[in-house]
């Protein structure tokens, strides 16, 4: 056993020397191999940095230049925007001109083609247009603005027509030079001409006709030749109220109602103020000398509110104080509505009369929008109906307000004054017989 065991040992022994030795020859190739590629992949890895380097480099390059490129590119998008704003904007004035343009040109054709004169518009060729309305209205201007002579006829005041000499300045004033009349001239209609009622033309006519040029003219001017000046003619009253429509005679039919019925409560009210001024001091002596009766005698033949309270004082002379001036009050109370009558409806007119006038207004506003909605603004005369309504309702009823309102109150306190003089008559009565009884 213990020679198996040392043959074994040494056999091992040979084959582990063999071994080291083939293992040593084998890390050696093999590590001479490892080294070849470790020099060959760095030599590799040199060659890849150094590409990449060189990459990096161009790439680097490249990138600046596309930023440059960009940063052109840029500044041309910038400045075609601005030049396409620019653009838009003169595009934007040119049609502002062109419709200014033609606005011009329209006006133009429309102011000038009543004198005859007559614009040709052409679209392409606006300076030469423009030059043409100039040239024309500058023409048209020195023409209006002459002064002409001519034979000619004119009607004068008692509706016959004469002959003479008509001078014409521009188309706004004439004036008629005749054997019989010289004055100033307007349309009549139809293209003649009359006489206006305007003495101190008569002057300035003959100086025009002369060559002398005044530096004042009477002169009466008018806004177109083809229409019918009409004559001034002095409005009276009537006339004044009926421009007013109906609502202005409703006005005034009030306001006279409201002056009928001052006047007789004036009447009234005197009539009472006179008969209680003087009625107690007549009547004191009778009651105090020979008693109640005696007085009731006198009073009978007295009227008005006065007599009637100073009646019932007397006749309850016997009572105590303050059941006689109960009846005093009680009294003047009902002679109240004699003296304050027709005072309330007075005063009703003074209210009422501005808010007719208000209407009025207001009815001849929506006359004159109506005519402006059908007719427009063209003619002035069309408008005035509804004008007249509106202003002279207001007129009058101020005009029957502000009396009305001074007359009702002034009353009132005539009234009052009148009640107060009652009292106190009634009371004087009441003192004196309590003094003797």
């Amino acid at each position: 056993m213990k020679l198996l065991l040392a043959v074994f040992i040494a056999l091992s022994a040979n084959l582990f020397a063999a071994s080291d030795s083939d293992l040593e020859h084998a890390y050696a190739k093999e590590f001479a191999y490892l080294k070849a590629q470790k020099r060959m992949l760095k030599q590799r890895l040199n060659e890849v940095e150094a590409k990449q380097t060189a990459n990096i480099a161009k790439a680097k390059k490249d990138l600046s230049e596309l930023q440059n490129a960009v940063l052109k590119r840029n500044s041309q998008s910038e400045k075609l925007s601005d030049e396409l704003y620019r653009a838009r904007q003169s595009s934007q004035v040119m049609t502002d001109d062109t419709a200014l343009l033609d606005s011009v040109m329209m006006q133009a054709s429309s102011l000038l083609k009543p004198y005859g004169v007559k614009i040709n518009t052409d679209t392409k060729e606006y300076q030469k247009a423009l030059k043409n309305v100039f040239t024309k209205t500058d023409s048209l201007v020195r023409e209006l603005s002459s002064i002409k002579t001519k034979d000619g006829k004119f009607y004068i005041s008692d509706g016959s027509q004469v002959d003479g000499t008509i001078i014409q300045v521009g188309n706004i004033a004439t004036y008629g030079v005749s054997p019989k009349i010289s004055a100033a001239l307007v349309p009549a209609g139809e293209g003649k001409l009359k006489v206006w009622n305007a003495p101190q033309a008569a002057a300035t006519a003959k100086a025009l006709l002369s060559g002398d040029r005044s530096s004042d003219l009477n002169i009466f001017i008018y806004e177109n030749s083809s229409s019918e000046i009409d004559d001034a003619v002095e409005k009276t009253s009537m006339d004044i109220i009926s421009s007013g429509g109906i609502i202005g005679w409703v006005i005034v039919v009030l306001g006279g109602l409201g002056l009928i019925l001052a006047a007789l409560r004036s009447v009234f009210l005197l009539t009472a103020s006179t008969t209680s001024s003087n009625l107690a001091p007549s009547i004191l002596p009778a009651l105090i000398d020979n008693g109640s009766e005696k007085a009731l005698e006198l009073l009978k033949s007295r009227k008005g509110s006065t007599a009637r309270v100073l009646k019932a004082t007397i006749r309850n002379l016997d009572r105590d104080r303050e059941h006689i001036e109960d009846i005093v009050s009680e009294a003047i109370m009902h002679e109240s509505g004699r003296l304050d009558k027709f005072g309330s409806i007075i005063l009703v007119i003074a209210a009422v009369s501005p808010l007719l006038g208000l209407l009025g207004t207001v009815t001849g506003m929506i006359a004159t929008f109506d005519i402006i909605t059908e007719f427009g603004t063209g003619d002035p005369k069309l408008l005035s109906g509804g004008i007249s309504i509106a202003l002279v309702t207001t007129e009058l009823g101020l005009i029957v307000a502000i009396p009305m309102l001074m007359i009702g109150n002034l009353l009132s306190g005539w009234a009052e004054k009148i009640k107060d003089n009652m009292e106190h008559s009634a009371l004087h009565l009441i003192n004196e017989y309590n003094k003797i009884k």
